[in-house]
């Protein structure tokens, strides 16, 4: 069925020749795309509904296992800790390897790590169960290297360009949707200690799906044809040589750095939302909820965006007008939420900053990949991931020195049994992080669209018959002849044509050969 799908979308595509005998092979487009992009999300959505598991049931867990809730929070931490080391090296699996590959190794450490983390709940009785844990989720902390930079490439290599933003934004989201899955799931299984089975065995359920779906079902790290003249070229460049041009490409430097920092600034706002609220006499419900609207509008605002973006190819103004209010509506939460009673302000602005914040991440990715192309998109969208993850690491360091005990009036519904914390200083901190990460980018940030002006230089001759005197590009126009001088064979070769589409898609055939 899938295979009759591809053929009857091929026929369809508007880049197959009329033809066959004297038409160079037009890009083509396949139904199966949408199989692999739902593998991925499925992965994607696993790997964070089991980062998340025991977070919103921290002391249950605790209590019946005779764990501290430091070691609880290591559970959680250790896919910071492992992304850093390990995001190069699932950057070079992606680029070297292939899609495909990658997708199914991250699929089975995901599945893995899910069975192990079950362990500790069987008859038998396990004499260390933090042991099994932490090694559980450090395999699916190593799975999740793998799938957050998979979206940009499996957009690259499977979509025609009107599509690729989209396709992102739904691989992308997908992980924050596990998030949300996960604060609402764990605490609605767990009312008491003989739930954690149950519950444990439950997010097995959707990580073994994803397991089985990467095997049976992806066939191929490419398709036979590329979608798109800028997909055949898309993996051109070597590993260490597409790390070298990525360092020196400015504009992604400044992109990688800014978003990054981006990335560092929402992931300390996420962790320590609830300490924040409860300070200010909040309670763990609203914290919740907040939290939920603030994934839920992210999850919008990124369809609306990617839409937006798919037809217009506006990304660097969508890009820099998303961090601009984000920056403005960060500033307002840093001084509402040293307030009581603004339950309702709170709330919207927690909206907003998901609306704004959160959906211009696929944005971002697909940027990062036009303005370094020819570079692969493993590196490209990979590399920004693992500084946002380094730089949230420094981030969250910084706000804990900074961050001091309340001498004034306690108005807490916190739960630790200590005096709260004051977070004046962190959350003006945090907004002034935000506003400079944004200016920079702003003012400092622009590029060509890489992809796109080779994806316009190709994209009429596929579909071109090549004797047709119509094809020559206005710019093909041959030297003017001085005496006694012989204009070289490849005069005419400035503009691309069809001889460089022949060569693209003879690439895209060792790509092929190399990944499958």
């Amino acid at each position: 069925m899938a295979r009759t799908m591809d053929r009857l979308e091929a026929c369809n595509s508007p880049g197959t020749s009329g033809t066959p005998g004297d038409a160079l092979p037009g890009p083509r487009v396949y139904a199966r795309r949408w199989v692999f992009l739902l593998v991925v999300s499925l992965l994607s959505c696993s790997n964070a509904m089991l980062w998340l598991t025991f977070a919103p049931v921290a002391d249950t867990i605790a209590q019946h296992f005779s764990l501290s809730m430091d070691q609880i929070n290591w559970l959680s931490l250790i896919y910071l800790v492992l992304s850093i080391p390990f995001g190069m090296a699932a950057i070079w699996v992606l680029d070297s390897v292939g899609l495909r590959g990658a997708t199914i190794l991250g699929a089975w450490l995901n599945f893995s790590g899910s069975l192990l983390r079950a362990v500790p709940c069987l008859a038998v009785r396990i004499p260390s169960p933090f042991a099994f844990f932490m090694s559980g989720q450090s395999l699916c902390a190593l799975a999740q290297t793998l799938v957050i930079s998979s979206p940009a490439k499996l957009a690259a290599l499977w979509f025609p360009e009107h599509q690729r933003a989209t396709a992102n934004m739904i691989g992308t989201m997908s992980n924050p949707l596990g998030i949300l899955i996960a604060n609402v799931l764990s605490p609605a299984l767990v009312k008491k200690a003989e739930d954690i089975p149950m519950m444990l065995g439950i997010y097995i359920v959707p990580a073994a799906l994803a397991c089985l779906l990467a095997t049976v079902c992806l066939w191929e790290s490419v398709p036979p044809t590329p979608p798109s003249a800028g997909a055949a070229s898309s993996t051109s460049e070597s590993f260490l040589h597409g790390l070298k041009l990525l360092m020196k490409n400015k504009a992604y430097v400044i992109l990688a750095v800014c978003f990054g920092g981006g990335i560092g600034v929402f992931s300390s706002f996420s962790a320590l939302l609830e300490q924040i609220f409860c300070a200010n006499g909040y309670s763990n419900e609203f914290s919740g909820l907040c939290g939920a609207l603030f994934i839920v509008f992210g999850i919008l605002g990124a369809l609306l965006l990617g839409l937006y973006v798919d037809r217009t190819k506006h990304f660097t103004e969508a890009t820099k007008i998303g961090l601009c209010l984000t920056s403005l509506t960060f500033v307002a939460f840093a001084l509402v939420s040293q307030l009581q009673g603004q339950t309702f302000a709170l709330a919207a602005i927690c909206s907003l900053l998901g609306l704004f914040g959160f959906s211009v991440a696929p944005v971002v990715m697909e940027l990062a990949v036009e303005c370094s192309f020819p570079v692969g998109e493993g590196a490209s969208a990979g590399l920004i991931f693992v500084l946002g993850q380094a730089e949230g690491v420094l981030i969250m360091l910084l706000l804990t020195a900074v961050t001091v005990r309340r001498t004034g009036p306690s108005f807490s519904t916190c739960r630790q049994g200590e005096d709260p914390l004051d977070w004046t200083v962190s959350l003006l901190l945090l907004a002034g992080l935000c506003t400079l990460f944004t200016c920079v980018l702003v003012i400092f940030f622009n590029t060509p669209y890489r992809r796109l002006e080779a994806e316009s230089g190709g994209s009429s001759s596929p579909m071109m018959c090549a004797g047709d005197p119509r094809n020559e590009s206005p710019t093909q126009v041959a030297p003017l002849e001085t005496p006694g001088l012989t204009p070289p064979d490849d005069a005419l070769q400035e503009a691309p044509g069809p001889a460089s589409v022949s060569k693209g898609h003879s690439e895209w055939t060792e790509t092929i050969t190399r990944n499958v």
